[in-house]
């Protein structure tokens, strides 16, 4: 473990716990508590604050001592709560994590051979391959745009967040779609509260536009997991997830163009 994420730890933990009793479901806190923990450890507090709290939301799994106070079927998530404003939370899932057991489907790789020859395996990356290979249109049945990249804005009762990609998408039928896209690459993993989040963004933001919520993953360089998400029950839940590998035209087979053809 790196000495920034030991420090971390440590920080979210002290927060953690000066709030924590049997039973405690909801942990309010606020950005200047870091500073407080900071102080009280004798640590010296990180430059940005917010990676403290990035990466223990996507990059690393919350301390073992913080783990062990977890009820069998929940864990815990930092939930953001207002501007510089969060909240420990028990949820049920919160780790979004490929499938090891679906088959992969191929997709004639029509990313620009210069974006694939200086791309790396991160999010950025990520994003390019999902859009110059339209995966989304091909994942969803209709046709989609990007709008932006990392659009920065606020939410009622959430505060600042960040979409990594947002589409704007219409079907044969005429209707409009919004489509947040969260993406993670390298050992950064999705998370349902960035999915909550772009969610709630796209129902304040397009009030007249239907969501759909889409989440990419690197599982190889080429092979790329995708799902939707919705809210059930207030819970997040995977409504479809399906693989695409990225492979130059001759390596599909004719026996798999038929298999795709019958489904």
């Amino acid at each position: 473990m790196s000495k920034a994420t030991n420090r971390y730890h440590a920080l979210i933990e002290k927060i953690f716990f000066d709030g924590y009793g049997n039973g405690t479901t909801e942990i309010p806190w606020e950005r200047t508590d870091l500073e407080r923990a900071a102080d009280d450890l004798d640590i010296q507090l990180p430059k940005n604050l917010g990676d403290v709290v990035y990466s223990i939301r996507y990059r690393s799994p919350m301390p073992a001592s913080i783990l062990d106070t977890q009820p069998e079927g929940k864990e815990w998530v930092i939930r953001g709560q207002g501007r510089a404003k969060y909240a420990f939370k028990l949820v049920k899932i919160n780790r979004i994590v490929p499938r090891d057991d679906m088959v992969a489907i191929k997709i004639p790789d029509a990313t620009p051979e210069i974006i694939g020859q200086y791309a790396l395996s991160d999010e950025q990356a990520l994003l390019a391959k999902v859009r110059y290979n339209r995966l989304i249109d091909v994942f969803l049945g209709l046709v989609a745009y990007s709008l932006q990249n990392h659009l920065r804005t606020t939410v009622s009762d959430i505060g600042q967040i960040e979409i990594d990609e947002i589409y704007v998408g219409v079907d044969s039928h005429g209707r409009q779609f919004i489509i947040p896209v969260q993406a993670k690459g390298g050992s950064d993993q999705l998370s349902v509260i960035q999915t909550e989040q772009d969610i709630q963004c796209c129902v304040e933001k397009y009030p007249n536009l239907i969501g759909r919520a889409i989440s990419a993953q690197f599982i190889e360089d080429d092979l790329i997991a995708l799902f939707e998400l919705a809210f059930d029950s207030d819970e997040i839940k995977v409504v479809q997830e399906r693989h695409y590998r990225l492979v130059q035209g001759d390596q599909i087979s004719p026996s798999e163009l038929a298999r795709y053809n019958a489904t």
